[in-house]
């Protein structure tokens, strides 16, 4: 069965397009589900039934690994089963019948306006890194982009004159998202003070470069966050996607439509979005309780 996976990958990446993300928790989530087969003495797509499939979910299960990392599994093991019908290696998709796993809808962390003030004051020191990180703390907030998205923004993409950036999203689709000013003007300073100096032939084509030239990485970007967490001394557990949800939910706040911040934020479906006016219902019924005279 492990003779599939390597095609499986060739795959979803050449013909579903998804991210490099996606492919590689699909690959690891497959893997673990093959060598369970094979220890199942299942040889080839044939030998494979739902009860197989039930009997590995039933087990991941029993290692206490989460429903929604269970629900991943189950697409993956879905996908991959319809791809070895589609190229006739099988004549049913086993998985079909398996219930996914229920998961919880956990209401996303954002902060408020105040802490994001914090953490971008965090960043007036005035130093390279300091108008660096404040550039791209101010870009993530102004624009909802994916971490992933962010670190891979290029030059080219980038119009401060008009004020908009190009972005490549999940399953390669772009979008046009707005800048606004402030996130601008920071962007501006950063590429005339700061990454002239690293870059001044302008041979990298990423925008945002390590102290050495390089690109930026999702993991170095991870531990920018965290510092600046910290220096702030805002004391939730904050990630570059808190910022995505601060940037949503503050948009809400203040009167967007959802589909507006659905096309912004690279939705491809728009129940994606509504979890952002549970956020702000749940806030108002908060204010109201602490607020209200009989709250």
């Amino acid at each position: 069965m492990n003779d599939y996976l390597d095609l499986f990958i060739s795959y979803i990446t050449v013909e579903k397009g998804l991210s490099a993300n996606t492919r590689s928790a699909y690959s690891r989530d497959l893997a673990r589900y093959l060598d369970f087969l094979e220890k199942a003495g299942r040889q080839k797509p044939a030998d494979v039934g739902p009860a197989d499939i039930a009997a590995f979910m039933a087990a991941l299960q029993k290692l206490d690994i989460g429903p929604r990392s269970r629900a991943r599994c189950l697409s993956a093991i879905r996908m991959f089963h319809k791809f070895l019908m589609i190229e006739g290696y099988a004549d049913c998709n086993p998985a079909t019948i398996i219930e996914a796993p229920r998961t919880l809808h956990k209401l996303p962390q954002f902060l408020v306006g105040s802490e994001v003030d914090a953490l971008f004051a965090a960043c007036m020191g005035g130093s390279a890194e300091d108008q660096r990180d404040l550039a791209m703390l101010e870009l993530l907030y102004a624009t909802g982009l994916r971490v992933s998205e962010l670190v891979n923004l290029k030059l080219r993409e980038v119009n401060l004159d008009s004020g908009y950036l190009m972005t490549v999203g999940k399953g390669n689709k772009e979008r046009l998202v707005p800048i606004g000013e402030s996130a601008r003007v920071r962007v501006a300073a950063y590429l005339e003070a700061v990454r002239q100096g690293v870059d001044p032939q302008r041979q990298n084509p990423y925008l945002f470069l390590s102290r050495l030239g390089g690109a930026m990485s999702r993991q170095a970007f991870w531990n920018i966050i965290k510092k600046r967490t910290e220096m702030a001394a805002i004391r939730k557990n904050i990630s570059p996607h808190t910022l995505r949800h601060s940037f949503a939910t503050h948009l809400l706040e203040n009167g967007a439509d959802l589909r507006s911040v659905q096309i912004m934020l690279g939705h491809a479906d728009l129940a994606s979005t509504q979890i952002y006016t549970h956020v702000t219902r749940e806030r108002l019924k908060r204010l109201h309780q602490q607020i209200h005279p009989r709250g």
